[in-house]
Order: structure tokens, then C-alpha cells, then sequence
């Protein structure tokens, strides 16, 4: 370029001996490191000193994995406690633990699958981060490791030889890239988040029912609503995704496997990530802060992706769908504010927030699904014509779930199935048996969509 060919420095394409001074010359990595070219020190002028060397020395920190996960869960917790985060106290925990007991008392009433809570709990913000660190390991470390290796891989060969040590370092940068970006984004979804399973997926310990009481408070001064009403029906949302993950026992890893499958297929677009990286200051750690939070890394989607991100979609909108009608149901006759309280639920849920579109940009996941009106409309259109046996029946199997073509016509789900009340039940239960067999074929091993182990589980 001209303004190349106008600088003191010479022009800097001019063979190997040039290139020897950037060894990531020609990578995404280039204007990062650029600023140690020559050989010499590099242009300090403008940066904060501290903060730079405490983020080395949590840089520095050993971990394992692709994601530096004690930088992650110490900026969650640090951006979380920048609003008040009381520890909930015995008044609270009664009031939490009392309206789980009356929301499984109405939901027996209206799903043959039974209570799924063992225990309850009521989580300050920092209790949520820490009981759900664990599933969002298994969520983000699929991508995480593809998109930190595919860093790696895209510097060349020779600069790999004379970058040496530095290799490393490019990992242990990518790892606390990943920490830093997971902490910011769970530290935003502690603000936000009501109960355990708010976002539709398993995140906390199984059987352990959680509400967020001083997240709902905030929650329910925005609506016209009674406080003991939003936590009685939050406990019902709660106690509802308890039941479904207790007792589908092949739901939990159906749902993470997507993510996984997601994750298996990351590439990595270096000629995007080196356009960008070519127009910012490498000494300005607010504008490459910037160009993350855009998505800088973001994976690029191949068509096995988008297939798993589908169901993934589909999934969320059934279970959601399903946790909508059922509580519905429960609360028709008793709850006069029911109605307003799912509607602003679902507005909610199909709003997102701030840290949802982190996560969104970071590993393509979307928390939030987008058919769930479709959803929550097949579920009580099959309850209506077949009730709500039916209904709950359709889980004993993934290959039993509605498509995303089925929520096209989600009125029309199974019409051309009979009514199970003219089978008996021990008919009922052999029709499962025998499909589930089926779908082992004359192999004996479980067939592609068979996620978790005991699939075909007789509960």
C-alpha cells in the first residue's frame, strides 16, 4: 500500500530477513505481536502498566483445559458483586422451599411424570455462578478447544519455528481470551437469571430446585403482580423442568450433545480475523476488547452445525413449550395472574439479554428458543385431543419428539394417531418397547440418536 511504501520502516514484504523480525508475520496474530518487532522493546507508551501485568499474571496462572477456568469464575464473580448479591437468609429459604412444596402439590395434578426435587435451595447470585460452573464447562469447552486450536494452527510453519516458546503462549492467550469472555458473560446471566433452570437446560446439581429470591424481587417490581405470586409461579417453571429432566432420563445429554456436535465442527476464518486485526492499535486494549465482544472469533457455521443448532433450537422450544403448558394447566383455576405472568415470561425469554448475545457471539450458542409459542400450542393442542398421558408419552423417546417441520403445524402433531385411552396400559407400553427395538435394528447397539446410555430406560 502506498502508506507502506511512505514509512521509515522500508517496505515490510521485502524477504525473509524482514519477516524474521514478526514471526507472526502473514497471521491473524501479526498486530499483536507486531508491536515487538525489530527485535527491540516495544512502544509501552499509552498503556497502563498494572493492569496490563495483572492480566499476565492471570494470564500466567496454570490451568487445564482450553479455557482458563478460575480467571472465568473470578470475573463472574467480580462483575456479578458490582450490584448487591445478599446471601439469602432463613425467612427465604422457608418462603422457597414452601412454594416448591405447593407448586409439586398442583403439578401432580396435571403430568403423569412425578416430582423430580430432591432438595431446594435459594441462590444469591455467586451461589449460581458456583453450583452451575460445571455444565457450562462441558457447554463452552467443545468450542473452545476447536477455536484455540484452530488459533494455533493457523500460523505457519516457519513461523512456528522461530516463534518457539511463544506457541505456547498463543494457547495459554486463547484460554484466557475464552475465561475472560465465559466469566464477563455468566457474571451478566447471574443478573438476569430466576431459577436454576431458567434458560431451558440443566444447569445446576440434579434434583436441586433453586430460585434466585433477590433476582425475582427485582423481577416482579416491574409487573403488576404480587411478589408471592411470581415466586409460586417461578417454583411451578422450576419444579415443571425438574420433573421432565428427572424422569426423561436421555434429555439432559440430548440437549448437551448438540452443543458438543456444534463444537466438534468450529472453524476458524483467519482472513476475517486477520482484516480485522489489521485495523486496530495493538497498544489499545479497549478496542481489541471491542472486536471480541463483536465476535471477532466467532466460528463460522458448516452445515452439520446448523443441523445441530437446530435441534438444539427445537429441543429448548419443546422443553419450554412443554413447561408453559403444563403450568398452564396447573394454574388455570388458581392463579388469576397466571396469564400475565407467561406472557411476561415469554417476552422475556424471546428478548434475551446482554449476556445471552455474549454467549451468542463467542460459540454460536443461542440460549433462548425462538419457537416457543409453537411449541407450548402442540403440546396442549395433543393434550386436548388425546390428553395429557399422551402428552408426557411423547418423551419416552427423542425419535417420538416433534420436528422443527412439526412446529410448522403444531395443531396438526400426531393426527393421524389414535387415542391412547383404547389401549390398555400394558398395550401402551409394549408399543413403546417395540419401537424402541426397532430403533436398535438387528445390530443390538443403539442407533444415531440414542444420546445418553439407558435411553431405553423403562421409566
Amino acid at each position: 500500500m502506498s502508506n507502506d511504501a511512505g514509512s521509515g520502516s522500508g517496505t515490510p514484504d521485502e524477504g525473509p530477513e524482514n519477516r524474521g523480525d514478526n514471526p507472526f508475520k502473514g497471521t491473524p496474530f501479526e498486530q499483536i505481536f507486531g508491536a515487538f518487532g525489530g527485535g527491540g522493546m516495544p512502544d509501552l507508551g499509552g498503556l497502563d502498566l498494572g493492569a496490563l501485568m495483572g492480566q499476565m499474571q492471570s494470564l500466567m496462572q496454570p490451568y487445564d483445559g482450553p479455557v482458563n477456568w478460575p480467571l472465568a469464575i473470578d470475573i463472574a464473580r467480580r462483575t456479578s458483586a458490582q450490584e448487591p448479591d445478599p446471601t439469602p437468609d432463613s425467612a427465604a429459604r422457608n418462603r422457597v422451599a414452601d412454594a416448591f412444596r405447593l407448586a409439586d402439590h398442583w403439578l401432580d395434578d396435571t403430568t403423569t411424570l412425578p416430582s423430580g426435587i430432591t432438595t431446594t435451595a435459594a441462590w444469591s447470585r455467586a451461589d449460581w455462578i458456583e453450583q452451575t460452573t460445571d455444565v457450562w464447562r462441558v457447554l463452552v469447552e467443545p468450542v473452545a478447544q476447536h477455536v484455540v486450536g484452530a488459533m494455533g494452527s493457523a500460523i505457519p510453519e516457519e513461523a512456528r519455528a522461530m516463534a518457539g516458546p511463544l506457541i505456547g503462549m498463543i494457547g495459554k492467550a486463547g484460554g484466557a481470551m475464552f475465561g475472560q469472555q465465559v466469566g464477563q458473560a455468566l457474571g451478566g446471566l447471574a443478573g438476569e437469571v430466576l431459577t436454576a433452570s431458567d434458560i431451558g437446560l440443566p444447569l445446576g446439581p440434579a434434583g436441586k430446585a433453586a430460585l434466585l429470591p433477590h433476582n425475582i424481587a427485582e423481577f416482579a417490581d416491574g409487573l403488576d403482580v404480587t411478589e408471592d405470586d411470581v415466586l409460586l409461579y417461578l417454583a411451578l417453571r422450576e419444579a415443571a423442568h425438574q420433573r421432565l429432566f428427572a424422569h426423561v432420563p436421555w434429555l439432559r445429554d440430548h440437549l448437551i450433545s448438540a452443543v458438543e456436535a456444534f463444537g466438534r465442527g468450529v472453524t476458524i476464518d483467519v482472513s476475517g480475523i486477520e482484516e480485522s486485526l489489521g485495523q486496530l492499535d495493538p497498544t489499545n486494549p479497549a478496542a481489541f476488547q471491542a472486536a471480541l465482544d463483536g465476535g471477532l472469533f466467532e466460528p463460522k457455521k458448516t452445515p452439520a452445525q446448523e443441523a445441530a443448532l437446530t435441534r438444539l433450537e427445537t429441543t429448548l422450544a419443546l422443553v419450554e413449550g412443554w413447561v408453559d403448558e403444563v403450568v398452564g394447566q396447573a394454574t388455570a383455576q388458581r392463579m388469576p395472574a397466571a396469564a400475565k405472568l407467561q406472557e411476561a415470561i415469554r417476552r422475556r425469554r424471546a428478548a434475551g439479554g446482554p449476556a445471552e448475545e455474549t454467549f451468542a457471539a463467542l460459540v454460536g450458542l443461542e440460549l433462548r428458543p425462538r419457537r416457543l409459542r409453537d411449541a407450548s400450542a402442540l403440546w396442549g393442542s395433543l393434550r386436548s385431543r388425546q390428553g395429557h398421558e399422551a402428552r408426557d408419552a411423547v418423551w419416552a423417546h427423542p425419535d417420538l419428539l416433534p420436528t422443527a417441520a412439526d412446529l410448522d403445524d403444531p395443531l396438526g402433531f400426531r393426527e393421524d394417531v389414535g387415542n391412547p385411552e383404547e389401549l390398555s396400559d400394558e398395550a401402551f407400553e409394549q408399543a413403546v418397547a417395540e419401537l424402541l427395538d426397532s430403533e436398535a435394528g438387528d445390530t443390538g447397539e443403539p442407533g444415531p440418536t440414542d444420546d445418553a446410555p439407558g435411553s431405553d430406560d423403562p421409566r
